[in-house]
């Protein structure tokens, strides 16, 4: 069903691949989800996952696949296997980025039209609360010790910390131009929020009580890019935290950051407007959604270098792989 591009002087690179972990892309105007095989890179199948599907994880046990189905208004949980859509989750309404609890209960879901964070129950299928947040609520990251969510708030230029113990929101960071992303460092003494319009990405010192401090900003420049192009969006951090991975949307790059110097050290080139990114469990590779030529690229971590590219579905937005 669809076409895949493969460089041929690279298959030797993937000779000799880790264990095949099934890929889940969203893909935003196609409606659905398009599931690679991590092992051999090929299209395993693209099934229905509703109205504008963006958002999209899995439980810890690989078992559920979630997915913010935006224009339904609800998550829908599918069988990570067969695909069945099992049921849908309250999610309050336009649900857009949502990150899950490590336990795999309860999801923190953006709603972005309502200025709001729901949480859900994902066993009951209730909500346990709804949190009035800043305008265009989009990125969600929750701390390695699950005591902190963040959600980043695009109109308001917000990042807001909100206790997973009560539910309300104990700190609030100006940071640049919409806010996109929120990621935990492995061992959450910081936190990196990637502002699209701003051009930045905020890196921020966590203390042991979870109050943040503004330590810097990074920015992006590249010759022949121009400036206005250079749109940090999706961020993925290594486990040792040695690297942060940056999407940079329609400058068709992701950002390497040298996280001890907080330094961009390298760029490399991947599809048309990257946006989401997932590393594989092992992280010898990083997988991008890459909106405007409906395709992913996977880059081999070690050596920092795109290696593949493969069709997905239209416009693809998230991306999940499933855990060994």
């Amino acid at each position: 069903m669809h076409r895949l591009i493969l460089t041929t002087a690279l298959v030797g690179a993937l000779a000799t691949p880790a264990v095949a972990n099934k890929v889940y892309v969203s893909n935003e105007k196609g409606n659905s989800v398009t599931v690679i095989d991590s092992e051999t890179w090929e299209v395993m199948t693209e099934f229905d996952a509703g109205n504008r599907p963006r958002g999209i994880t899995i439980s810890p046990d690989g078992k559920l696949l979630y997915v913010a189905a935006s224009d339904d208004d609800q998550v829908k949980v599918f069988d990570a296997e067969t695909y069945e859509e099992l049921y849908a989750l309250p999610s309050g309404p336009d649900p857009e980025l949502f990150v899950l609890h490590p336990s795999g209960n309860p999801l923190y879901i953006a709603n972005e039209d309502d200025n709001l964070v729901t949480v859900t129950d994902t066993e009951s299928h209730r909500v346990l609360a709804e949190i009035p947040v800043g305008v265009e609520p989009e990125g969600m990251g929750i701390s390695p010790d699950a005591k902190w969510v963040v959600n980043t708030s695009e109109t308001t230029n917000m990042a807001h910390f909100i206790s997973t113990g009560d539910y309300k929101i104990k700190h609030n960071v100006l940071v640049d131009q919409r806010p996109r992303y929120a990621q935990f460092t492995d061992d959450g003494s910081l936190l990196f929020v990637t502002s699209e319009i701003g051009g930045t990405v905020s890196v921020m010192d966590i203390a042991a009580d979870g109050t943040p401090t503004m330590r810097s900003k990074i920015g992006f420049e590249l010759p022949g890019v121009l400036p206005e192009w250079l749109q940090p969006v999706g961020l993925k951090v290594t486990k040792d935290d040695k690297y942060a991975f940056v999407a940079l949307g329609p400058a068709n790059r992701v950002a390497v950051i040298d996280v001890e110097r907080l330094e961009v050290v390298k760029y490399i080139i991947v599809g048309q407007r990257v946006w989401q990114m997932a590393f594989t469990p092992d992280q010898k590779y990083l997988i991008t959604t890459n909106g405007n030529s409906n395709d992913v690229t996977i880059i081999d971590v070690a050596d920092q270098e795109a290696i593949k590219s493969v069709q997905v579905g239209q416009q693809p937005w998230g991306v999940v792989v499933a855990p060994d």
